[in-house]
């Protein structure tokens, strides 16, 4: 079943504040707390639908990616199951809602474990050696903007070990510190005006990780990681712009010594076009057409960015006006909708003609000389006259 949108899911407007979605989102939680409805099988999904979308609608930067690219923007925040309870980090915002989810043994403990030692202390993990995210620029044509495009690419990365796996060690040995026991943490004592004063720092001999590799990976020198060329696959939405990015979950370097891998951020570079320029998601063409097709109208001959259409021209049709083809122009990203076609008509006036064509035109001066034209007055200029 597709997902339902995320504004849809809270009930508030796309425009609504963050305090507006701040309020829904707690109504939702406080209706479908599970706890409280013990007899209901759906509570805890939609408890879960909830929290899922305050995650992305209440922070900044994962809502504008969501308003850009819908879900397929922000799925990548997730891991590949979907959204888990792991992925929640606003349960501190509702002490009045989560004040009792952690510590106990019902359903809370169980889909948030031992991640938390108690409401709003986060216990200290092991260093995790994430690895490093790569930002890469992708140039795009308008064609391949209005379609939707897969591209490969190749990347220089930091990838696993193919010796040891990724995890630096030679023998595969990988050995607990001894002078953190595997926490990655040690205490300091220290002694201060006030008494003995104790403190907990990262370990430095295992640097946080809690493990210590005594034999090297000779091709990796301990890291779990060289550098290599890989090919990427990537499927461009139709409908992005220029300065927009995608992230790639995962597809950046390695961690080191089997750490987590970064993520590529992918930046999209729009390429000018020489027929149109655009404007959001509408498209604008200055279209050239010479004197008698605009006193004289007919059809012309419109490119759009699949093929050319006729569009007609009625007669003494002046220059810069401007003419819109509906739903010819980019598609909204994620929607069926599409942006319009501008033809903006400029008349060309001949700077270089032969004898017969100024034979012609010196005939059309005796017409033209009838219509006497001159500069006046503006309407404005006109209507102050009556005041003053």
């Amino acid at each position: 079943m597709a997902k339902r949108d995320y504004y849809e899911v809270l009930g508030v407007d796309k425009n609504a504040g963050n305090s507006d979605i701040k309020s829904a989102y707690r109504k939702l939680a406080m209706k479908y707390h599970p706890d409280k409805n013990k007899d209901d099988p759906n509570a805890e999904e939609k408890f879960k639908e909830a929290a899922e979308a305050y995650e992305v609608l209440g922070d900044s930067k994962k809502r504008n990616i969501y308003d850009q690219f819908g879900h397929a923007g922000v799925d990548s925040q997730f891991g590949s199951g979907g959204f888990q309870w792991s992925d929640f980090t606003h349960a501190t915002d509702f002490s009045d809602i989560f004040g009792n989810l952690f510590g106990g043994n019902g359903f809370f403990s169980s889909i948030f474990g031992d991640s938390f030692g108690g409401f709003g202390t986060r216990v200290r993990r092991k260093t995790v050696n994430r690895g490093e995210d790569l930002k890469i620029s992708l140039s795009l044509s308008l064609e391949e903007i209005a379609s939707g495009v897969s591209k490969k690419i190749k990347v220089n990365t930091k990838s696993e070990c193919d010796f040891c796996h990724g995890t630096g060690s030679a023998d595969g040995r990988i050995s607990t510190c001894p002078q953190c026991n595997g926490s990655g943490q040690v205490r300091q004592v220290r002694q201060s005006f006030f008494g003995q004063m104790s403190t907990i720092t990262t370990c430095p001999v295992c640097q946080g990780k809690g493990t210590i590799i005594k034999n090297k990976c000779s091709h990796c020198y301990g890291e779990g990681r060289v550098s290599k060329v890989k090919t990427v696959k990537i499927d461009i939405p139709a409908g992005v712009a220029d300065g927009q990015y995608l992230k790639l979950r995962g597809q950046g370097n390695a961690g080191k010594q089997a750490g987590p891998s970064g993520d590529i951020l992918l930046f999209i570079n729009e390429k000018r076009n020489d027929i149109f320029e655009r404007d959001g998601q509408d498209l604008i063409c200055t279209f050239p057409i010479n004197v008698s097709k605009a006193v004289l109208g007919g059809n012309i001959d419109v490119p759009t960015l699949q093929k050319h259409v006729k569009m007609k021209i009625p007669s003494g049709t002046q220059s810069g006006k401007v003419f819109r083809l509906r739903g010819q122009g980019l598609p909204y990203l994620n929607s069926s909708r599409k942006g319009d076609l501008y033809i903006k008509i400029i008349v060309i006036i001949p700077t270089k003609i032969i004898s017969e064509e100024r034979d012609y035109y010196k005939k059309l001066e005796t017409f033209d000389a009838r219509r006497n034209l001159k500069p006046g007055k503006t309407f404005f200029e006109k209507l102050k006259e009556y005041f003053v």
